[in-house]
């Protein structure tokens, strides 16, 4: 038997709740292990570098390991299905041209999921309208593209202009232009990987516009204007787990879309700013972490010390003219190791936390008249967001 929105929410939130010690934490800000149990300390510590990696991207072996320390968690039923997939026409090669190949998966298994009932459509935060022009062709319905960069509307207009799609592009702020004038009841609004607060106003604007149906899949949840996410829904206001940005964070960790030289960039990433706290504390003699603002990829091509220097400039630090910078990149490696592991724990629960968020969503979308379901819309391997929010206005 199928159990309701409301139900799910309240297992997850009772989950979360129970294990919130072993992920609303901050990894970086450790120097041990946080957890007392000596059964999972031990499973961790014996566990090569290799290991780490095969057992979190496995949900198969990640329940092997961990179900004996997490039962509830385990225990928690599947709540979302892969949505039915229909056969579509293939698309003709010049609209396909300009597209990644794993954007044109994820589009293709959106047009998958579109609603018979033919609506003029309303694509949210649309960049150059790839979602909006395939979705023109395929289903012959109007399309209108919101875009807040003009550059890319004035190239989206080109295309649709080229391939003679009806699609027309509007280049508005979507957090701060009022849109009264777009958004009508008879609409179909699709955003495909709208960030953070885009997302939230969209639902907001789409509940007060009453537009007739929603398809969202969003992304980068922690992208909000608070320092914690304020749920929408009812039921996720009474039930708050007070998820700061670093929480959220979490939620958008697995990365498989990029490429051997970015995953490359990561790690040096993470080693070179751990190696950096750890001359940073020497140098204080603050153990307390603290955080450096995000860069550019390009920082981590170069070598430590020109990265360590503007690091203690964010910090009002001068560093010693003989640091010794292969042995703190052997401290820094040390505490990788412990991050890795605390990381290993904290992953287990990014889905279970991303579906809390979606339900907080489609209970606020309930609770103004929508028939909501919520359905996986493709392999994680084409994107890990892929959670898809469906909607349609009850009469």
């Amino acid at each position: 038997m199928q159990i309701s929105l409301s139900q799910q929410f309240g297992q997850l939130t009772a989950v979360l709740q129970q294990y919130r010690q072993y992920w609303q934490l901050l990894p970086f800000a450790c120097d041990a292990l946080p957890w007392p149990e000596q059964r999972l300390q031990q499973c961790l510590q014996v566990l090569d570098e290799q290991q780490l990696k095969h057992i979190d991207n496995s949900s198969e072996l990640q329940q092997q390991v961990f179900a004996p320390f997490f039962p509830a968690l385990f225990a928690l039923p599947q709540f979302t299905r892969s949505a039915p997939v229909r056969t579509l026409a293939p698309l003709p090669f010049w609209l396909e041209n300009g597209i990644g190949g794993r954007k044109l998966q994820q589009i293709d298994a959106v047009c998958q999921q579109w609603p018979e009932q033919m609506l003029p459509v309303v694509e949210w935060c649309a960049g150059k309208g790839h979602l909006g022009r395939i979705l023109a062709h395929r289903f012959t319905a109007p399309v209108t593209s919101i875009e807040w960069q003009a550059a890319l509307c004035r190239q989206g207009e080109e295309l649709a202009g080229k391939y003679k799609l009806a699609q027309q592009f509007i280049c508005a702020d979507v957090l701060n232009d009022s849109l009264q004038q777009v958004l009508q009841p008879q609409q179909q609004l699709v955003a495909l990987h709208a960030c953070g607060q885009l997302h939230i106003s969209m639902l907001q604007q789409a509940v007060q516009a009453g537009c007739q149906q929603l398809l969202l899949v969003p992304c980068c949840y922690h992208l909000i204007p608070q320092p914690c996410y304020q749920p929408m829904s009812a039921m996720g206001t009474a039930q708050d787990l007070k998820l700061a940005k670093d929480d959220l964070k979490l939620v958008v960790q697995g990365q498989v879309t990029a490429g051997g030289r970015i995953e490359k960039l990561r790690g040096t990433e993470v080693l070179w700013r751990l190696a950096y706290d750890e001359l940073r504390a020497d140098l204080s003699s603050q153990r307390v972490y603290r955080p450096l603002a995000s860069v550019g990829k390009h920082w981590f091509s170069g070598d430590f010390a020109g990265f360590a220097h503007w690091a203690a400039a964010q910090h009002q630090l001068t560093l010693p003219v003989n640091t010794d910078w292969t042995h703190y990149l052997q401290r820094g490696a040390r505490r990788l190791q412990l991050v890795q592991r605390i990381e290993l724990v904290r992953h287990l629960f990014r889905r279970p936390l991303e579906l809390w968020l979606m339900l907080d969503k489609a209970l606020y979308l309930q609770q103004h008249g929508y028939e909501v379901r919520l359905t996986q819309l493709c392999d994680y391997h084409i994107t890990p967001r892929n959670l898809l929010l469906s909607a349609v206005k009850q009469n």
